[in-house]
């Protein structure tokens, strides 16, 4: 069996930005923050936009806490 490290572990809750290749850790329910710094927001489960560009991007999927009530 598999030990995770701490990276993997941690990176399973994230958010993975398919188009920069960095994660992006959730702030609130539908923004946050990449690795690079960025502000996101979520658009979608599957796509975010990069608040200073503008751009979008495609997300692996964005967990939704109200979805386990």
């Amino acid at each position: 069996m598999r030990n995770l490290s701490d990276l993997e572990a941690n990176s399973m809750c994230n958010t993975f930005d398919y188009d920069d290749g960095d994660f992006i850790f959730k702030t609130s329910d539908n923004m946050g923050m990449d690795s690079d710094g960025n502000m996101m927001m979520r658009m979608g489960d599957n796509m975010a936009m990069d608040m200073d560009s503008g751009e979008l991007h495609m997300v692996s999927g964005w967990h939704d806490d109200e979805e386990d009530d």
